[in-house]
């Protein structure tokens, strides 16, 4: 089956390499449903709960904005959502003549309880651009498209902000990412002209970049920002089996004190997930005695062992 997001391009339904994986304290359904109600083309996928975790019952919830998958985990109040890494979410006006408008109605709604980090107004960059963080913490920036520019850009892309002591490191980032993730590619790259301190000459001050048929921004800013990357946003990598799990966690894993349960942290401070593809099906239709065995089973790793959870999963 094939639908297609905002911007008109056909996306298989069920193939997605990395999903944004987001870290609620309860209310991972909550938000989920409030995305969807507010995104057209969305969709709550699944909602599952595992018991007996360090943060006691955790709920995992599925769901799908303007055809990009999404996961979220209600698991406790260990992180917070900042701006350094939001979703822009972007509206063509050459494929919709009321993209404006639509642009505006979900700022409207997402600023319920919200705070502008950026005003929505006109920018030397867009006609009607805003950056705002919902009442959940998430960040999102919405962007209203040059009409004259036609390129095969997702609806909603992850977005990285590079500041403080990874401030410098953004190109670094750019290449080490496409080196590690199969059919990566460079797009855009705009650096900082002379005149703009604190940022310096040379430095990224926009691009993108593909990883598996999935587009990323990433920026940086020298201002002084009191945040950086942190767990409330890591990207879910499945992988078909324990070759490919062993290959991105050697590339990615950084941080050795930040390996448990198939997470880990990258030398920028990005988390992420490496897990198994057969994962949400052993989630989602699993008995409970299944997903009690698997997550007792889960719990005791740090890379995930496939042959170890497809055991426990069977019994």
């Amino acid at each position: 089956m094939k639908i297609k997001n905002q911007e008109g391009i056909a996306m298989e339904n069920n193939v997605q390499k990395i999903v944004p994986h987001l870290w609620y304290d309860k209310e991972a359904n909550e938000a989920a449903e409030f995305y969807v109600s507010i995104f057209p083309d969305s969709k709550m996928t699944d909602v599952t709960t595992i018991h007996d975790t360090p943060s006691g019952d955790s709920e995992i919830v599925s769901f799908e904005l303007l055809g990009q998958k999404f996961k979220a985990i209600s698991a406790g109040p260990f992180f917070k959502f900042n701006p350094a890494i939001s979703f822009t979410v972007q509206f063509n006006p050459a494929r919709d003549k009321d993209a404006k408008e639509k642009l505006s109605d979900i700022w409207h709604k997402l600023s319920e309880g919200g705070t502008a980090l950026m005003p929505l107004d006109k920018y030397p960059f867009s006609e009607w651009y805003g950056w705002i963080q919902d009442k959940y913490g998430l960040t999102w920036q919405l962007i209203l498209m040059n009409p004259d520019r036609e390129e095969g850009r997702p609806a909603i892309v992850p977005s990285f902000l590079f500041v403080g002591e990874q401030y410098g490191k953004t190109e670094e980032a750019l290449h080490f990412y496409v080196s590690v993730f199969k059919e990566g590619k460079l797009g855009q790259i705009a650096r900082y002209p002379k005149g703009m301190e604190p940022d310096k000459e040379g430095n990224i001050m926009f691009s993108d970049f593909s990883l598996e048929n999935q587009w990323f921004t990433a920026m940086e800013s020298g201002h002084e920002h009191h945040f950086m990357f942190n767990e409330a946003v890591s990207f879910m990598v499945y992988c078909d089996g324990q070759e490919e799990i062993d290959y991105y966690w050697d590339k990615l894993s950084a941080v050795l004190e930040a390996e448990q349960c198939g997470w880990l942290k990258d030398k920028f401070g990005v988390s992420w997930q490496i897990v198994p593809g057969a994962m949400d099906e052993m989630m989602s239709n699993g008995t409970p005695e299944q997903l009690q065995r698997v997550t007792k089973a889960f719990l005791q790793m740090k890379k995930f062992d496939l042959a170890e959870l497809q055991k426990a999963y069977e019994g």
